[in-house]
């Protein structure tokens, strides 16, 4: 007889099993025939024929026999009994040899019920498989089931039961306990398979509803589309902001962020101040340029013919600007340091950062951060605050309307720091090449490409921009134009320039060179050239009503009407005509002393203005050792005093009763501007050994250098801006500190050739010079 392994169905007997032929085949290991009997083993988890042990199976099996082999490929085993397996060997070629014995049903079950039951049953199947296509095949297969056995058998394949719970149903003895196992199986799986139809369908119709709908929006967006072709100038602000979305190249983050505040615009009000705020935030981010740049080629010839257009001298400032500009067309990007351009006002430093922009062709922007005290101003309010907005980098780049500007930060020395945080920290990520690639604005919070930005910072000073800011720049310094530099400049640029704005011709306005060096040397007192161009605007208002004037008072004579096409007489300016045409007096500048007196040296000082000359007066005056100081002094300059004072008792042990039996009383003037910095150490120790010797130094002898204790002539800063307010002021000699050589450099050619500079080291050696020693 065959005896077929069976896993995960429910056998049972007196039921009719429906078996694939080939399927029943691999079970049994051989062809059926019609006629032969049926031994089902159940086993207790799933395994090849080929694994099979005595083990495999559990101790209840049922038997049959063949009923039908269809030539369709089915055959159909009619069950008749259960039986017990007493053991089995697996033979060879994995015969299956078994000892059975038949198991008994317990016949409790009534004839009536056990119908009822039946035709409940089906009808409940019959109910539930009337709502599928199928369901008329479902319905003659159902009504061709003769008890619960069978309902159970053809329905076990569909039924979720574990393998555990359908061998229960052979395992049981009891009949009608059998049939509740059933009847219970099967309304559970019918109410299963509902709930899993109703949840199918109802998951489809949300597929269908989500089809449709993407599917209207899709014609939606289409149609819109067209209207928007049709009529560009009734788009809504969604749509525009939508659009601008997608062509803006924004990065996943920003892209994200801009597309989440669309859609919470879209679900607000109108008229509400939220819609408000959102609205302001996309036009921002919407309107920033987020595409890199293409690499323009730039022509270094270009570049350069720029920069002298635009401004005369600075050589070495240009050099360094060319150097910045030829590795950039190089590597066809941004690269190379920041550039801190610092020297006083009015020498150009604004306004080169304008020429750079123009040799690059690349958009320019100005943001000034003098008095700025609050961090927000660079990295930008965030944006849950009432009137928020964006810091004043990001400002910028939305001005100019590209990513690769060039970016002046204007007065980085006059940051302030207040309780709302330190801007000039906000400015460290700005101005890291390795960090500025993701800068993040707090109105925007989301990162902004800043590394093809060329950032320009201009200062009038050092001193106080922090140094891990000042760590992250070169600085360029800028050096204060000599009278001929002023010449040249007011003469190219800052004369043409004025006429132009005032409406003045060429032939209507004559101004020698005399009056443009009287102006400059008389009226002007600065190392920059703005007083300068202050006082060539007032020259051409004065010129330009004269100008007017003598225009009306021709055509009156002729009879005609004036125009500003007639010619008339031009205004010549003569130099004694400057101070009424200015309506000045001429500043009196520091000059050299007519005469040389003991204790009374020049030095040189610097200022954020440029260099200047001041003079230091010592005098003794009957008393008991005390030192006076004067002068608006700092706390440097004082030290520097006691200094002086200990150097020349060391050097004069002879004079030391004059300090002993005097007062000594030392003046800087003027006396209502403050004064400070380490560098008339030598002037005051020259001063006072003048004083105590007698010896007048030439006032024709100027001297800056700071000086320790030991002698030594301890270096300076300034050099450049002292040297030309020497030279300005008649000095003919200057003593600089030995260090300070290499500074010359920076000197005006002109400034050098008319003063004779004297490096010192020693103290000695600079009274020994001074002819006092």
């Amino acid at each position: 007889m065959f005896v077929v392994p069976v896993y995960n169905v429910i056998v049972v007997p007196e039921a009719r099993i429906l078996f694939q032929t080939d399927r029943f085949t691999q079970l049994a290991g051989r062809s059926p025939e019609e006629g032969e009997h049926v031994i089902f083993l159940v086993q207790k988890r799933e395994e090849s024929r080929e694994e099979l042990t005595a083990d495999s199976f559990y101790p209840i099996g049922v038997s049959g026999a063949i009923k039908e082999v269809n030539p369709n490929g089915y055959l159909i085993v009619e069950t008749t009994a259960r039986v017990n397996v007493d053991s089995v060997r697996i033979g060879e070629e994995q015969r299956i040899e078994l000892n059975v014995t038949p198991r008994a049903d317990i016949s409790d079950t009534d004839p009536e019920d056990e119908r009822e039951r039946l035709e409940k049953l089906k009808a409940a199947l019959i109910a539930y498989t009337s709502g599928f296509q199928w369901g008329p095949i479902a319905r003659n297969y159902i009504m061709q089931w003769r008890n619960l056995n069978e309902i159970a058998a053809g329905m076990s394949q569909w039924m979720g039961n574990p393998p555990e719970d359908k061998y229960a149903i052979l395992a049981t003895d009891s009949k009608s306990a059998r049939n509740d196992l059933i009847e219970k199986g099967m309304y559970e799986y019918i109410e299963i398979a509902r709930l899993t139809t109703e949840a199918e369908n109802e998951q489809e119709q949300d597929y269908r509803k989500a089809y449709r709908e993407n599917a209207i929006r899709k014609q939606m967006d289409y149609l819109q589309k067209q209207l928007d072709e049709m009529h560009p100038e009734n788009v809504s602000d969604a749509r525009r902001f939508e659009l601008k979305i997608e062509e803006s190249g924004m990065n996943p983050d920003a892209r994200r962020e801009a597309e989440k505040v669309l859609n919470r615009l879209k679900q607000e009000n109108q008229n509400s101040a939220e819609s408000g705020m959102l609205y302001d935030y996309l036009d921002f981010v919407t309107g920033l340029s987020w595409k890199k740049e293409p690499a323009e080629t730039i022509r270094i010839s270009e570049a350069q013919e720029i920069l002298d257009e635009d401004h005369f001298g600075m050589k070495r400032v240009k050099d360094r600007i060319i150097q910045q500009i030829a590795v950039m067309d190089l590597q066809k990007k941004q690269s190379g340091s920041i550039l801190c351009f610092v020297g006083a006002p009015g020498t150009g430093k604004t306004s080169i950062g304008q020429s750079i922009a123009r040799a690059l062709h690349r958009k320019y922007v100005r943001v000034s951060l003098g008095g700025v005290r609050d961090e927000a101003d660079i990295r930008g309010h965030r944006r849950t605050y009432i009137g928020a907005m964006p810091g004043r980098i990001m400002d910028g780049i939305a001005k100019s309307g590209v990513s690769n500007p060039v970016m002046v930060l204007d007065e980085v020395d006059k940051l302030g720091e207040s309780y709302n945080g330190d801007p000039a920290s906000a400015l460290l990520e700005v101005l890291d090449p390795e960090q500025n690639g993701t800068f993040t604005d707090h109105y925007m919070n989301v990162p902004y490409d800043l590394s093809d930005v060329f950032f320009i910072c201009t200062a009038n000073t050092l001193d106080t921009i922090p140094e891990p800011l000042l760590n992250r720049m070169e600085v360029i310094r800028f050096p204060g134009y000599t009278a001929a530099d002023k010449f040249q400049i007011a003469r190219r640029h800052l004369l043409p320039k004025a006429m132009e704005s005032m409406g003045i011709r060429p032939e209507d306005l004559k101004i020698s060179d005399d009056v443009l060096r009287a102006i400059i040397d008389d009226y002007t007192a600065e190392s920059g050239v703005r007083g300068l161009k202050k006082r060539l605007d007032t020259l051409c208002r004065v010129a330009a009503v004269e100008i007017v004037k003598s225009r009306t008072e021709a055509a009156d004579a002729n009879g005609e009407v004036s125009s500003n096409d007639a010619a008339g007489p031009g205004v010549v300016v003569a130099v004694e005509d400057l101070r009424r045409y200015l309506d000045m007096t001429p500043i009196s500048h520091d000059h050299v002393l007519a005469e040389k007196k003991p204790g009374i040296v020049t030095g040189l000082a610097w200022t954020s203005a440029g260099g200047e000359i001041l003079f230091i007066e010592t005098l003794f005056t009957k008393g008991n050792g005390k030192v006076v100081i004067t002068g608006q002094l700092g706390d440097v300059m004082k030290e520097s005093v006691q200094i002086a004072v200990s150097l020349v008792k060391s050097l004069f042990p002879d004079k030391e009763k004059l300090f002993e039996e005097n007062d000594l009383h030392v003046h800087v003037p003027a006396g209502a501007v403050p004064k400070d910095g380490p560098s008339a150490g030598i002037t005051l120790t020259t001063a006072l050994a003048s004083l105590v010797t007698g010896n007048a130094v030439s006032p024709k002898l100027a001297m800056t250098g700071e000086v320790s204790l030991r002698g030594v002539v301890t270096p300076i800063g300034g050099l450049p801006e002292k040297l030309m307010a020497a030279q300005r002021a008649g000095v003919e000699t200057v003593f600089i500190p030995a260090e300070n050589v290499n500074d010359l450099e920076d000197v005006p050619q002109e400034a050098k050739d008319k003063l004779e500079i004297i490096p010192v080291s020693e103290v000695k050696e600079v009274l020994q010079k001074a002819e006092i020693l």
